[in-house]
C-alpha cells in the first residue's frame, strides 16, 4: 500500500485544516460557554447554536458526509448524489481527515456531519433500509436536519455478549410491539433526536442455542412513539457527552410500530450490527490518533514553558521518555489504522476483520496512555476544564469497552490465531 496522500486527499486535508483554524478552534470557547449555560439551565444535552453555524460553513466548503464509503456510499449516491462528495471517498482517504477532526472531538465531527451515532445509523439505513425508510429517515440525517440514536446495550444483562440482549420485538397482525429497557443509547438525549434504531429478540432464545445469532432484529422507532420513555441521561465520567447526543436509559413499554419499520428482515440483527460496528470502530480509532497527537502537542508545550527543580520540564528525563514513547506509540497505531483502512477498501470489511479488531484494542489504549502522560505533565491543570485533556482521556478510556470490550476482541483474535495454527499443523501432517 502507498502511504503518500493522493492529490484529492491532500486537497481535502488542506481545506479541512483551514476550516479548523478559521472556524472550529475559535469556536471552542464559545461552545464551552454555551454548553455550561445549557447545563446550568437543565438542558445539558441540547444542540448548541455554535454547532449549527459550523455545520453550515462546513457544508458550504464541501466538507460534508465524508465518512460514507463502499456499499453505503453507493446506496446514498443512488438516493441523491448531491449529499456526498463526488466521487465518495475511500476509507484510506477518509482516515487522515478523521484524524484531524480528533483534535476537536466536541465540535469537528458533528460540524462535518461525521459524528457518531448518526454515522453508523446512516450506514445501516443506506445498506439495509428500504427506499421508504431511506427517504423518511436517511435523507434528513444526511442533510443534518435531525439526529438519531442506537439502542442496543441493556442494563439487565452482560451486553458484552450481544446474544444476551433480551428486549422483545413481538410480531402482531400488522406490526411489532417492543418491550424492554436499554441504556447507553447514544444520541437519545439530543433534542434533535427523531429516530431510534432498536435491537431486540424476534424469536425465542434458548441458552446455548447454536442459532442464537439469528434470533435478533433491528427496528426503527420514532422518538415520539407512545411507550418510549427516557428515564435519564447516563454520564461518562461525569460528562454529558452531548456531542454524541448524550447517552440515555430508555424504557420501551408496549411500543407499537408498523411492520415496515423492521430493517432488512427478522433475524438480521447481528449481521446488521457487524456491518455497522466495523466502520464505526475504525472511525473512532482514526479520531483517537488525532486526540493523541493533540495531547502530545500540549505535553510538549507544557514541558517547554514550565520549570521545576531548577530546569525546564523538557530537560527532565522522565518527560523526555514520555514524549519519545508517545511518538512511537502514535506512529505504530497510525500505521495499523491506515493498513486497516486500505484492507477495508481492497478486500472488504470481512477481509479486514482481524485488523479492525486489532486497532480497536490498540488505539484507544495508546491514546489513553499518551493523554494520561500529558495530564501528568500539566499537573492540576490537566484534570481541570482549562485544558481538553480530561475530556480526551474520558473518551479514550470509554472506547476500551464501547463497540465491544477489549477482552472480547482479544478472545476473537486469539481463537483465529489458534485456528490458523491448527490448520497449518494439520497440513504439515498430511
Amino acid at each position: 500500500m502507498d502511504f503518500a496522500f493522493d492529490d484529492r486527499t491532500q486537497d481535502l486535508r488542506e481545506r479541512l485544516l483551514a476550516f479548523m483554524d478559521e472556524h472550529v478552534y475559535p469556536a471552542e470557547p464559545v461552545f464551552t460557554q454555551q454548553a455550561e449555560a445549557a447545563e446550568a439551565a437543565g438542558r445539558g444535552w441540547e444542540r448548541l447554536p455554535v454547532t449549527a453555524d459550523l455545520k453550515a460553513e462546513a457544508r458550504r466548503r464541501g466538507l460534508w458526509n465524508l465518512f460514507l464509503t463502499g456499499k453505503a456510499a453507493k446506496a446514498v449516491s443512488a438516493l441523491d448524489s448531491a449529499l456526498l462528495p463526488d466521487p465518495p471517498l475511500t476509507n484510506l482517504q477518509y482516515a487522515p481527515l478523521a484524524e484531524i477532526t480528533g483534535w476537536s472531538p466536541a465540535l469537528a465531527p458533528e460540524a462535518l456531519n461525521c459524528a457518531a451515532p448518526d454515522t453508523g445509523n446512516m450506514e445501516v439505513l443506506a445498506e439495509f433500509g428500504s427506499p421508504e425508510q431511506q427517504e423518511r429517515w436517511l435523507r434528513p440525517l444526511l442533510d443534518g436536519e435531525i439526529r438519531s440514536a442506537f439502542c442496543m446495550t441493556e442494563p439487565g444483562v452482560a451486553s458484552s455478549d450481544a446474544a444476551n440482549i433480551a428486549t422483545t420485538i413481538s410480531r402482531t397482525s400488522d406490526g411489532y410491539v417492543i418491550n424492554g429497557r436499554k441504556w447507553w443509547s447514544s444520541g437519545a438525549m439530543s433534542s434533535d433526536c427523531k429516530i431510534l434504531i432498536v435491537m431486540g429478540v424476534t424469536a425465542e432464545v434458548t441458552a446455548g442455542d447454536e442459532h442464537s445469532h439469528r434470533k435478533h432484529s433491528m427496528i426503527l422507532v420514532p422518538r415520539d412513539t407512545p411507550g418510549v420513555g427516557v428515564r435519564r441521561g447516563v454520564r461518562v465520567f461525569g460528562y454529558t457527552d452531548g456531542t454524541h447526543g448524550g447517552h440515555a436509559e430508555v424504557d420501551f413499554t408496549d411500543v407499537y410500530v408498523p411492520r415496515e419499520n423492521l430493517i432488512a428482515g427478522e433475524g438480521e440483527g447481528f449481521a446488521i450490527a457487524q456491518a455497522r460496528l466495523g466502520p464505526g470502530r475504525i472511525h473512532h480509532c482514526m479520531r483517537q490518533i488525532g486526540a493523541a497527537e493533540h495531547a502530545l502537542e500540549l505535553m510538549c508545550q507544557r514541558a517547554t514553558s514550565r520549570t521545576a527543580f531548577g530546569k525546564p520540564l523538557a530537560e527532565q528525563g522522565v518527560i523526555q521518555d514520555w514524549i519519545a514513547e508517545s511518538r512511537v506509540r502514535i506512529e505504530q497505531a497510525r500505521l495499523l489504522v491506515l493498513k486497516t483502512a486500505w484492507l477495508m477498501d481492497t478486500v472488504g470489511n470481512k477481509g479486514a476483520h482481524t485488523e479492525i479488531q486489532a486497532i480497536k484494542i490498540v488505539t484507544p489504549a495508546m491514546a489513553e496512555w499518551v493523554i494520561d502522560k500529558a495530564i501528568q505533565a500539566h499537573g492540576g491543570g490537566g484534570v481541570s476544564q482549562d485544558f481538553p485533556l480530561a475530556h480526551l482521556w474520558a473518551s479514550a478510556r470509554t472506547l476500551r469497552f464501547a463497540d465491544g470490550p477489549d477482552e472480547v476482541h482479544k478472545r476473537s483474535l486469539a481463537r483465529r490465531e489458534l485456528r490458523k495454527t491448527a490448520a497449518r499443523t494439520t497440513a504439515r501432517s498430511e
